[in-house]
């Protein structure tokens, strides 16, 4: 049925644009009037709805806007950006909004951003970031790399059999490592899915520990060290990254290690990870975005793009105070707000 839906969405779209082009026309002085510019002068507005504020998301965020805006230029583009503060429903009433608004393109930051502007429109483009794995998110079966429809964007996907590996080469007598998460984050699952088969095919035991929100954090955190977990692995998970400090109160003084999914969650409790940049992504987001806008390029036919140059990072002062001694090729992450 929601196949169904889109391509009847799609079709309605493209006659819809097909009227537009025949009345308009190309004027004399814009043999591809058709085309638009970004020295039109056209004020190109977007909605950006983050689904929280984390380190990750907005960097991808900024990125994001930094891109457009360069591209653009400051006066041709004005962005109404939101955040949900982690609610679905929040997601669902910002893009329900943008709709209203009618606004040229919505970028959607994070799995439950997206969900809900995929929801709120079939004709308005949209691009999304810090998605790890768009056929999930989207509940498309026979993924081929392009949704098909008007979504498009970046995912935030790490190379997840390196990580599972880095657990081994930061703890090389690690036994039994905890895979912390929340349930309702559905990248979350993926990522913890795929690293305990590799995990297994290291000879290492695992335990999925999942928490529903922010309230039960630390219950399974304190959890995982009365199991005697020897290192923990947290994927791209925006409720973690959320609430990194809470981690890190329980697992640090009990010395155990975090290896994490990205920059963000490490230097908030970890002390290791293989982390692509979340700024980087946005920035792609921000230049398939003109594409978009200016080019006229159709997000259907657009592949999702990811960040191919993960680093090495170690946050120094917590892997000291653990006692655990980092590789050579390891680059510290700065503490620099």
């Amino acid at each position: 049925m929601k196949k169904i839906k889109r391509i009847l969405a799609l079709a309605l779209s493209a006659l819809m644009t097909a009227a537009c082009f025949a009345g308009c026309g190309g004027s004399a002085d814009s043999p591809e009037g058709s085309n638009k510019t970004a020295d039109s002068g056209k004020v190109y507005n977007i909605g950006i709805c983050q689904l929280v504020q984390h380190p990750a998301l907005d960097e991808a965020t900024k990125g994001f806007k930094d891109a457009l805006t360069e591209k653009l230029g400051a006066d041709n583009v004005k962005f109404d950006e939101q955040n949900a503060s982690g609610e679905k429903t929040n997601c669902t009433t910002i893009t329900s909004k943008f709709v209203s608004d009618k606004v040229d393109l919505i970028m959607a930051n994070a799995t439950d951003a997206l969900a809900a502007a995929s929801q709120a429109t079939d004709t308005i483009p949209i691009l999304a970031t810090s998605i790890t794995d768009y056929a999930s998110a989207l509940e498309i079966k026979d993924w081929n790399g392009k949704t098909g429809f008007n979504v498009s964007g970046t995912s935030d996907l790490a190379p997840l059999k390196e990580q599972a590996a880095m657990v081994k080469e930061i703890v090389p007598d690690v036994k039994k490592v905890g895979i912390l998460y929340c349930s309702s984050e559905t990248n979350s699952k993926y990522q913890a899915t795929v690293v305990t088969e590799e995990l297994k095919n290291l000879g290492i035991e695992s335990k999925e520990y999942t928490f529903v929100d922010t309230n039960d954090v630390s219950t399974v955190t304190q959890q995982m060290v009365t199991d005697k977990c020897d290192a923990i692995y947290i994927p791209t998970d925006n409720t973690a990254a959320s609430n990194a400090q809470a981690i890190n109160n329980i697992l640090e003084p009990a010395k155990i290690p975090v290896i994490a999914g990205e920059e963000g969650i490490c230097k908030g409790c970890g002390i290791a990870t293989l982390s692509i940049s979340y700024y980087n992504i946005g920035k792609k987001t921000g230049e398939m975005a003109y594409e978009i806008l200016v080019e006229g390029a159709d997000p259907a036919e657009m592949e999702i793009q990811y960040d191919e140059a993960p680093v090495k990072k170690y946050f120094a002062d917590r892997a000291e105070a653990i006692g655990v001694k980092i590789p050579d090729d390891y680059e510290a992450i700065s503490t620099e707000e």
